[in-house]
């Protein structure tokens, strides 16, 4: 599944195409390389977003095309959250 698509049928991020520009700007990685919006995300994946000063990380559970609200939160599990201090971010 592409990984803008994953982003917002997850509801990590609210829209797809809001996706598509976090990961163009290199802010999202997926198992440590930085990912652009068409890469491939697959179960078991670790995904790492910057949202701002806060970085997630997250391991994908299951990839599926559409998701009610309650299914979306069973797609992935969040391993950690951190705050980023400005030099981290740079």
């Amino acid at each position: 599944m592409r990984l803008d698509k994953f982003l917002k049928v997850s509801r990590l991020i609210k829209r797809r195409t809001i996706a598509k520009e976090v990961s163009d700007q290199g802010r999202i990685e997926i198992n440590g390389q930085v990912a652009k919006a068409s890469s491939n995300v697959n179960e078991g994946d670790l995904l790492s977003i910057r949202f701002g000063q806060k970085k997630l990380t997250v391991q994908v559970n299951k990839c599926v095309e559409t998701s009610k609200k309650e299914e979306a939160l069973e797609m992935y599990t969040v391993i950690k959250e951190e705050k980023i201090t400005e030099q981290e971010g740079l």
